[in-house]
């Protein structure tokens, strides 16, 4: 169904630009942190999230120039922080092309890239009509940015009508102190604010405004788009949005200390067995705040500490299951991670107080009252995954058994022209799977949950020893299985699980996976 019933709270506002048009070049500025104070939530998890921390720091006030930072990176994954001011736009925003990026017009293009952050500085960085998009990325940072009026029809448009939109595996992105708004719904031309599908995971939305939207944001852009999960909402106030806020299809999200406001149509829906922990948030002047709606595959949430004032409940029918009057809980929900939360009583205020861009970074401590974050120490080179046993090089000597990725099926991030990731289960050593850049992603997943306890990574011929540092993944948790380096066969306690990860984090060249083989035993 189409939502378009916004109310026209804010006038649509006009460009003006705070920079020439054609500008003056970044430059370069001494190590800095990434971003003020650290990643929280999910973002903490899988190595957690440090963006540019320990790399160059670059002025830019255009979007070309942030397009050509990310070029003249040495590569895809050197650190770097971009630090922006004044009014990025259609009329500054070009192609850049170089050895770190790939980049594009009319978009801030955050393409098969890591170590990044965006953060915003001086007078404030505004995105007027133009989106920013992250795809087949990971170790992010945006914070302190106003992002508006993204259209996905009519003129100028962006992004796919997105304010911030990730896909195609990424991973380990903090958008912190950020406000996304539209002037409407998808009949004025937008989309979502806040929007992540294809296999996104471990993402952290906080000290947010996201306002005057048809649609907040999603986590799946189907009912089949179930690879995505592990998000965590807090701090953030939603104001003047018809639904989707969010819109969950799978996987588990943590919601806490949030403020909605003027929730038009609906709010948390939660579906296609998607898991929320919807923890001490504040519903004020809503409908339908939390629930599964519009569809008949339902969806379950864990509520706990919540204040509804003034929320209204429709009946219960068909594919509209609010969870109200008296919200229970369906399901429970584990949290790797430590949080601290504040009073219900007092999420309006303490919210007001923090979120969105330009607002002085404050954060909350629990206590109800504004802070200033904790300082950072900037590591001097990007933080790998803890391993959870001592990195190995793998034997060579491989398991006995049916290989089991053989039948199955296969995909990934970073894949490289003229390579498939059926070539790397397909039995022969002729063909092989090549990520895009020196690092990428290639998983082997079942219908049916299989037991794995050993893999082998075979190196097609004319790359072998290109693969270095490496991990296994449990796709399903997120669980770091092994670490290690060079190819070879890997063994770990036996696991259950549908998909299966190989990511390699460093190479001496690209690699070449002839053969990712699976065994029980």
């Amino acid at each position: 169904m189409t939502r378009t019933h916004v109310r026209r709270t804010i006038a649509t506002a006009s460009a003006g630009a705070l920079v020439a048009a054609l500008g003056v070049m970044g430059f370069a500025l001494p190590a800095a942190n990434a971003a003020t104070g650290s990643a929280t939530g999910f973002a903490t998890q899988n190595g957690g999230t440090t963006g540019g921390a320990g790399g160059q720091t670059v002025r830019a006030t255009t979007g070309t120039q942030i397009h050509a930072a990310l070029c003249n990176r040495a590569s895809t994954s050197t650190p770097i922080t971009i630090q922006v001011e004044g009014t990025i736009n259609h009329g500054n925003t070009a192609k850049v092309s170089g050895p770190g990026c790939s980049t594009a017009d009319g978009v801030i293009e955050l393409k098969d890239i890591s170590n990044v952050s965006i953060v915003g500085v001086g007078a404030g960085a505004l995105f007027d009509q133009i989106g920013i998009h992250i795809r087949g990325s990971e170790n992010i940072i945006i914070q302190n940015v106003h992002v508006r009026n993204v259209k996905k029809s009519g003129s100028p448009t962006s992004n796919g009508g997105d304010a911030i939109g990730m896909e195609s595996g990424v991973r380990n992105v903090w958008v912190d102190h950020a406000t996304l708004e539209a002037s409407g719904g998808e009949s004025e031309g937008y989309d979502g604010l806040f929007d992540m599908k294809a296999d996104t995971k471990y993402v952290t939305l906080s000290y947010s405004v996201l306002k005057n939207s048809g649609r907040g944001g999603l986590i799946g852009s189907s009912e089949s788009d179930l690879s995505n999960g592990f998000v965590t909402f807090h701090h953030n106030r939603y104001e003047n949005i018809d639904s989707r806020a969010p819109l969950l299809r799978g996987g588990i999200a943590h919601i806490y200390n949030n403020h909605y406001v003027s929730l038009n149509e609906s709010g948390i829906n939660s579906r296609a067995g998607a898991k929320a922990k919807v923890d001490h948030n504040y519903f004020e002047d809503s409908k339908d705040v939390l629930g599964t709606f519009y569809t008949d595959a339902a969806g379950y949430w864990q509520v706990n500490g919540n204040i509804f004032d003034n929320v209204t409940w429709s009946a219960r029918s068909g594919d509209n299951q609010p969870a109200g009057p008296n919200p229970v809980s369906t399901t429970t929900v584990s949290i790797p991670y430590s949080f601290t939360l504040d009073g219900a009583s007092c999420v309006p205020a303490i919210v007001a107080a923090t979120a969105g861009a330009n607002r002085g970074l404050k954060v909350s401590d629990g206590s109800c009252t504004p802070q200033n974050p904790e300082p950072t120490t900037p590591p001097t080179t990007p933080p790998t995954t803890p391993p959870t046993t001592p990195p190995t090089t793998p034997p060579t000597t491989p398991p006995t058994g049916t290989n089991l990725s053989l039948g199955a099926s296969a995909d990934g991030s970073g894949k490289a022209s003229g390579t498939s990731y059926g070539s790397a289960i397909d039995g022969s050593m002729s063909t092989y799977w090549s990520p895009s850049s020196s690092t990428g992603r290639i998983s082997v997943k079942w219908d049916a949950a299989k037991t794995v306890s050993s893999i082998v990574i075979r190196e097609a011929a004319g790359a072998v020893g290109n693969i270095g540092a490496w991990r296994v993944v449990n796709h399903d948790t997120g669980a770091v299985l092994k670490t290690g380096t060079g190819a070879g066969t890997i063994t770990f306690p036996a696991t259950t699980l549908d998909k299966i990860d190989f990511e390699i984090t460093s190479s001496t060249g690209t690699p070449r996976v002839a053969e990712f083989e699976t065994y029980a035993g």
